[in-house]
């Protein structure tokens, strides 16, 4: 149900029976989410403590050395730091009173069957069990299955029976590259509980959002599935305008003038209406893939969803033959640079990206790959230790046949397009997120190749004349 969250706030609550709206928080787990929602909660002006197992991770931390990219993330650490708001642990006994404690560990897809790996959620909560206060509030930040946050119940009473803890689900909806924004100003705050207390004392760690965000107060299960559902969605949105991308290269149309017409439909909404290589990163596979394993468990199908994992799969690895098709149907002993390794701009996170996925098909097609990528090179190396590796686009581009621009960082957009052409074999750009302008491309004696755009093709595919008769009579 939607609440106006100020009728919410905790009369009583643990902050405000001390006069003091700042709480004690433990973030269980220091990677992207934990480590963004510790600090994000740090700036609220709450004493945290990000808790990691990985003793090098919290030293790095302590050293002020943050081990993701994330933009702005560097100096909101310190300033907490600094403020004697944000501590980091690798003991979980530092936990040791804390009001509410969030789980943000790792749920990454099980090899072999796809369900999301829990065994670290499962872990955390053993671990903190027997350390929590007698009425802390658990809080499930990591994306789990529906029911998960039951399971976890049921291990906490196991271990302390006489204890008032309260298990929360409170999902995340972090984008990388914008996530602090995304903490502070999130479109919604979702809390799934039915305990009244609980409610109380999350509304009361996320009292500066009062007035940023609608807070959607739940049940446990549906917080669980809200988080999975809002990502199976931006999938099908993702997918479907991909599809409409490839059909308008067959009939002459522009998927940008597509995009834009369909999306000024306020049902509709413009936002992931951008024709691309497939979708890529840590969440929206996975998720996909792990809430499909969840309705075979219930003895169902999400047949719209499966086609959407199987659709954004086929395209990722169709990118390779259209960069063939581009140089004639054929790449073997061409040199192909490539522009993006990461599956967006502002991260480090190669995680199921599209690059991966071209690349590779691209080797096994016989080119030779030259790439660079401001943030993402190190974590690629690790999937794709073939690949010369650049320090600059321009470096990338030396003697290319083809070069491929497959992810949007805003450098790319800002090219020398001169000094691109002469150090190519050929002036041929073949763009995976058409972030250049077609007619802009041709007076730089380009040939351009985009998703999705009508210029690609002096003539568009002719109607079947079956079709054709039917239409005419």
């Amino acid at each position: 149900m939607w609440r106006d969250p100020a009728k919410a706030l905790p009369q009583n609550g643990p902050a405000l029976r001390r006069g003091d709206t700042r709480m004690r928080v433990a973030v269980i787990g220091a990677g992207y989410v934990g480590l963004v929602s510790g600090v994000c909660l740090a700036d609220f002006g709450h004493h945290v403590t990000c808790i990691d197992k990985d003793r090098s991770r919290v030293d790095a931390l302590k050293r002020g050395e943050i081990p993701i990219f994330e933009p702005g993330l560097d100096a909101l650490v310190e300033a907490n730091v600094r403020h004697g708001r944000l501590a980091f642990a690798a003991d979980t006994a530092a936990l040791s009173g804390a009001d509410a404690v969030f789980i943000a560990v790792g749920t990454p897809a099980r090899r072999g069957d796809g369900h999301a790996d829990l065994s670290f959620v499962f872990d955390a909560v053993k671990d903190i069990a027997p350390l929590l206060a007698e009425a802390t509030i658990l809080v499930t930040k990591s994306t789990v299955p529906v029911g998960t946050g039951d399971e976890i119940e049921r291990i906490v009473r196991q271990r302390r029976p006489n204890a008032a803890i309260a298990v929360v689900s409170n999902p995340e909806f972090l984008r990388e590259g914008t996530a602090i924004k995304d903490f502070k100003e999130p479109d919604r705050v979702v809390i799934g509980t039915d305990d009244a207390r609980a409610r109380a004392v999350l509304a009361d760690i996320y009292r500066p959002l009062l007035d940023a965000a609608p807070f959607v107060y739940v049940g446990r299960r549906t917080a669980e599935l809200i988080k999975y559902a809002a990502n199976a969605f931006l999938a099908t949105k993702i997918s479907f305008i991909n599809e409409i991308a490839d059909l308008c290269e067959c009939v002459g149309g522009d998927v940008e003038d597509v995009a834009r017409g369909i999306g000024l439909d306020e049902r509709i909404g413009a936002k992931f209406l951008r024709a691309g290589p497939g979708i890529g990163g840590s969440c929206l596979p996975k998720d996909g893939l792990a809430l499909i394993k969840t309705a075979h468990d219930y003895g169902m199908q999400l047949r719209l969803i499966e086609t959407v994992c199987a659709v954004n799969e086929a395209r990722k690895h169709a990118m390779a033959g259209k960069v063939a098709a581009a140089l004639g149907g054929a790449v073997r002993g061409r040199t192909i640079g490539v522009l993006g390794l990461t599956f967006k701009a502002d991260t480090d996170d190669t995680r199921d990206s599209p690059s991966i996925a071209l690349i590779a098909g691209l080797q096994d097609r016989g080119a030779t790959v030259r790439a660079y990528d401001p943030a993402g090179m190190e974590q690629a190396k690790l999937s794709l230790p073939a690949v010369d590796y650049c320090n600059s686009a321009y470096a990338a581009a030396e003697g290319a046949d083809a070069l491929v621009i497959a992810t949007e960082w805003q450098q790319f957009r800002t090219l020398d397009l001169n000094r691109l052409r002469r150090a190519m074999a050929q002036p041929l750009i073949v763009d995976l997120r058409n972030i250049y302008d077609i007619e802009h491309m041709k007076r730089a004696d380009f040939r351009y190749v985009a998703l999705g755009r009508s210029a690609q093709a002096a003539v568009p595919v002719e109607m079947p004349r079956q079709r054709l008769r039917a239409m005419t009579g």
